[in-house]
């Protein structure tokens, strides 16, 4: 059976208690902290008093943000073994089919298995949900979808579909071999898809990844123009299952707690002040950067593929900004659609039509704001996590809020003044 991960959350209530009391004569932040705490969830940057970027953020600071756009999740937490899931993006309520969306993929490491993706970037459209999930179930889940869309009133005589399904491998937390998932879940998360803030951390694709060797998952954020600059929203997901030297808001965060890429090479006998609070005894395969991200771009600026490209290739710039290594074993794939309605593809119909899409120099606002909300949906997935035994026993840490807050506090990163509205 399938179930959320509120009762992890819920045991790490405790210690987000103690550590609000510890902290309690910091006050920048503290309002937010208090809220996140009281709710039984580890923080997100903002109400840990961090503040990325210079863009103000959406309402949410969520994929969602951007209108339309909806996001279900489906976490698949079973005996000691299996951690894995589905988090299914809808760019708008309606038939993806009978009325696709423009899009671009962008490959920024090819070692991954993503599926659709040649006929995304031939036609320059999407006419599916997306799906994100674990390696081995990428066709099962495809399967699921193809089920899905078959079966929507207006599509009876469709005879090709293109469903586009990502991955990342979470095969050291979860059972990968064992491929549980199938219809239930993936149509559990497409019938629970709706606009609410994105569910982050140990959830949906996300329930068992691993980044920068703390616990990964799902993580989101959002950007939103000044009206002078077209007043457009750009969200963004993450499923973060990468590694690297952890580097957050400019704080080689990853360093300072002795969990990073090539430590063993290039300090064998390191150790930091931090070690013992961040993953002591940690197995070599939590400093390997090796892994897959999945970044999911949505904007309500009218683009075509060509900009959308152009879009989705600045997130490696965010990635970039976390200490992401992007090595030769990571899947790194950025997918960015645009919801602006007059651009939408319907089938059939005039052999012309007009669209309109922004100028060249009105891009340059949007690569901005998809550089920050990559790095914040990335450090979002991080906090969120809470830690997690699986498969063989083994287990990985949460990234320490206590730790983190310190070198973030040294570092002037903390009570600096917010860009939320």
């Amino acid at each position: 059976m399938s179930r959320s991960s509120t009762k992890q959350k819920g045991r790490g209530l405790s210690a987000a208690v103690l550590l609000l009391l510890a902290l309690s004569a910091i006050p920048q932040g503290e309002a937010a902290l208090s809220n996140a705490i009281q709710e039984g969830k580890r923080p997100r940057a903002r109400e840990l008093g961090l503040s990325i970027g210079v863009l103000p953020t959406g309402p949410r600071n969520s994929l969602t943000d951007v209108a339309g756009v909806r996001v279900g999740q489906t976490t698949l937490i079973r005996g000691d073994n299996l951690r894995t899931g589905v988090t299914a993006i809808l760019p708008h309520g309606g038939n993806l089919f009978q009325e696709k969306v423009p899009a671009a993929i962008h490959v920024g490491n090819g070692f991954g298995k993503l599926m659709g993706s040649t006929q995304v970037n031939e036609l320059g459209e999407i006419e599916t949900p997306i799906l994100l999930t674990s390696t081995l179930n990428v066709p099962r889940v495809a399967d699921a979808l193809l089920e899905w869309m078959l079966a929507l009133p207006g599509n009876e005589e469709v005879r090709s579909i293109n469903p586009v399904v990502g991955e990342t491998n979470d095969g050291y937390l979860n059972d990968i071999r064992q491929r549980p998932l199938g219809q239930a879940e993936v149509f559990a998360a497409l019938r629970g898809a709706n606009t609410e803030a994105v569910e982050e951390g140990c959830v949906g694709a996300g329930t068992g990844t691993v980044a920068f060797g703390f616990k990964g998952g799902i993580g989101s954020a959002s950007r939103v123009l000044p009206a002078s600059l077209g007043g457009y929203t750009v969200g963004l997901l993450v499923q973060s299952n990468f590694g690297g030297v952890l580097t957050i808001d400019g704080v080689r965060v990853g360093e300072a707690l002795g969990q990073y890429y090539l430590r063993e090479s290039v300090r064998p006998a390191s150790t930091t002040p931090e070690r013992s609070q961040a993953s002591p005894g940690a197995a070599p395969i939590l400093h390997s950067a090796d892994g897959s991200v999945m970044i999911v771009i949505a904007t309500d600026a009218p683009l075509d593929h060509h900009q959308l490209m152009r879009l989705a290739r600045r997130a490696m710039l965010g990635l970039g900004r976390t200490g992401a290594s992007a090595t030769h074993g990571s899947g790194d794939y950025v997918i960015a659609f645009s919801t602006a309605t007059e651009n939408r593809l319907r089938p059939g119909g005039p052999r012309r039509r007009t669209s309109q899409i922004l100028t060249h120099e009105g891009l340059s606002p949007l690569f901005q704001a998809v550089i920050e909300a990559t790095e914040e949906a990335v450090v979002n997935s991080l906090l969120r996590a809470t830690s997690m035994t699986g498969h063989q026993g083994r287990h990985v840490e949460s990234l320490p809020l206590d730790p983190l807050r310190r070198l973030l506090q040294a570092a002037g990163r903390l009570g600096r003044p917010t860009n939320s509205p």
